[in-house]
């Protein structure tokens, strides 16, 4: 008898917990939603000026040594943008923590050779996870307002952390990647619209923080 209310206690909390993880997937990619509405552009002549661009770093190669359809796509709608005259300068913010990757230098020589002026573009090696990269756009690069460029689903939760530490952030919608890899990364940003959510409510610092950046006017 005593193993049977075991059994059963058990289950009451695998179903409990199932349903609490549900409800929070459901809550934060709603949050995510209604707080990035509106804030999301994917025409060059619809979006609004800002002074700097944020583009999102992404690895350049895949494990199979093909270029990364998503980091391809990003610096064609960065040169979009930097070419119409929709953003002046550009913080380019990744990741470069272990020897041979270094996602900022790779965006900013394919920037580079498709003609984008070097002088206006700052490299922010400790964009280890978007939340980094958002609050170091404001607390060392000084940035107030700024446009986001990454796929769409990465823009919306890039504005929420944006707006949750007062910055006004719109997003430059880069192409979606078709495919099982772009599925993937859209199961992937559910568990990622958690964790920001998380990270906001206990204001979480970045993994490194440092002196301030002076963007050119």
């Amino acid at each position: 008898m005593r193993k049977y209310f075991t059994i059963k206690k058990l289950g009451l909390l695998i179903v409990l917990g199932i349903g609490i993880s549900a409800f929070l997937l459901w809550y934060c990619n709603n949050l995510v939603l209604r707080k990035s509405d509106g804030k999301t552009f994917s025409s060059i002549e619809e979006i609004p000026f800002n002074k700097t661009g944020l583009l999102l770093g992404t690895g350049m190669l895949l494990g199979n040594g093909n270029v990364n359809p998503f980091f391809q796509n990003r610096i064609a709608a960065t040169v979009q943008l930097m070419k119409a005259g929709k953003i002046e300068n550009l913080i380019i913010s990744g990741d470069n923590g272990r020897v041979g990757y270094d996602e900022p230098s790779d965006m900013r020589n394919q920037l580079i050779a498709a003609g984008i002026d070097s002088t206006r573009i700052y490299l922010d090696y400790a964009g280890f996870r978007t939340y980094d990269s958002m609050v170091r756009a404001k607390k060392i690069f000084g940035q107030t307002n700024i446009t986001v460029i990454s796929q769409l689903f990465h823009n919306e939760r890039a504005i929420y952390i944006a707006e949750s530490f007062g910055m006004n952030a719109i997003g430059y919608n880069a192409a979606d990647v078709e495919g099982e890899r772009g599925e993937a990364v859209l199961i992937r940003e559910k568990l990622a619209r958690v964790n920001a959510w998380l990270d906001v409510l206990v204001s979480k610092d970045p993994h490194f923080l440092g002196p301030q950046v002076t963007i050119l006017p």
